[in-house]
């Protein structure tokens, strides 16, 4: 396999959709804007010129912006890229960011390229309301609105909405309400502790937006609840049903960001005497039962490790992503984990979840976290609406 380096990479805040009162930094600032300016920040962080880049593979679930449809070719047009650089926008849902940078070092094995810009990004905010049918025109008192941010937490082949998957799961590996609750307390902790220290700090770019009649640079993930605690959770309502255990607390947030990774071959010029932040050294996905779609790192991180011929022993730290504190902590079972090694900055319950993003911020962190701690091998992995796991193995420099 040919040697595929993680020159370094970059990612926005991650921010609180509007739907949110008194949130929603990014509201007016589209997916493909904040695919463009990340794009354009890892390029410059890592110093690599606009023309020595081959490939552009941008992960996005929802096209929520006029443009959308534009995908990766607008990101890379507006971050400057030559005309004759082509673009490839992917859509493995929750699992987009980690498929881009798996097409990126997939293009880079079959020697297509030498250097691709891969990430991911998303603007949940945006999301529209649409009325079905109105290009054939409504009687008087038809024309209803859909919600399709609603609409995409529903898997209609299995009719389960996602946090149902994670109540089937809670069930299956029973894990309590309790349980869940205080995992979402951990992760909140944790990244409110991360946060305080400044960890967060070398992957973030700041982004200018404006707030009233004034601009402000955005830096900071803002879903971060401070002082929460079990007994504050035990509050809230389950979603589904008076016996459920899975609510708003122990689930992750829907907020809007983007984040990108330089991949470049070992042997190619542009990786020649330079420190990286890692490499890519094996990747897996899976598809599992979608009604228990969750569980999916669980084979996912099995059939990488198994492929690699490791143990996770073997694995200094996981960035598994938390859809729910119920599917994580399935997943922390099958596998037997040790959560001490697994998120140890906070998860998406505590940050937040941006579809297309998420994958690549989860690859960053870890190798951002890997070298901190003086390097290793560390695996990102996501599960997937619709029932499929993917996971990426990296190590850092």
């Amino acid at each position: 396999m040919k040697k595929i380096q993680v020159l370094g990479g970059a990612r926005t805040a991650m921010c609180e959709y509007v739907g949110t009162p008194g949130f929603g930094l990014f509201k007016d600032v589209s997916a493909i804007e904040l695919g463009a300016q990340i794009t354009r920040e890892a390029l410059r962080r890592t110093e690599i010129d606009p023309s020595d880049v081959d490939h552009v593979v941008i992960g996005n679930v929802m096209q929520t912006s006029a443009d959308a449809l534009y995908g990766a070719r607008h990101v890379a047009l507006r971050a400057d890229l030559p005309i004759a650089t082509p673009a490839l926008t992917v859509n493995r849902l929750c699992g987009s960011g980690l498929q881009a940078i798996i097409t990126g070092a997939q293009h880079i094995q079959l020697e297509e390229a030498q250097v691709v810009v891969s990430g991911g990004t998303e603007n949940m905010s945006q999301c529209p309301h649409v009325i079905r049918g109105a290009r054939e025109g409504f009687r008087l008192g038809q024309g209803k609105l859909e919600d399709l941010l609603m609409a995409s937490l529903l898997d209609p082949y299995c009719g389960l909405f996602m946090a149902q998957t994670a109540e089937k799961l809670a069930a299956q590996y029973e894990i309590s309400r309790e349980e869940q609750d205080e995992f979402a307390v951990t992760s909140i902790s944790r990244a409110e502790a991360a946060q305080e220290k400044g960890i967060f700090d070398p992957e973030i770019f700041a982004v200018e937006v404006k707030r009233g009649k004034e601009m402000i640079q955005v830096d900071r993930d803002d879903h971060i609840k401070p002082g929460t605690t079990q007994e504050k959770l035990a509050r809230l309502r389950p979603a589904f049903g008076k016996e459920g255990t899975v609510t708003a607390g122990n689930a992750s947030g829907i907020v809007d960001g983007a984040a990108a990774v330089i991949l470049a071959a070992e042997d190619s010029s542009v990786a020649q005497d330079r420190e990286v932040l890692g490499t890519v050294k094996g990747w897996n996905v899976v598809g599992v039962d979608p009604s228990v779609m969750g569980i999916g790192p669980a084979p996912a991180i099995n059939g990488l490790l198994v492929a690699q011929g490791l143990s996770i022993a073997d694995i200094h730290l996981f960035e598994i992503n938390e859809a729910f504190s119920a599917q994580y902590l399935a997943v922390e079972k099958e596998l037997g984990l040790d959560r001490d090694k697994v998120n140890v900055n906070g998860g998406a319950i505590a940050l937040g979840h941006p579809l297309g993003m998420t994958g690549t911020r989860l690859v960053l962190t870890v190798l951002h976290e890997l070298r901190r701690r003086g390097g290793g091998l560390g695996v990102a992995s996501a599960c997937i609406g619709g029932g499929q796991g993917i996971a990426v193995l990296v190590e850092a420099a």
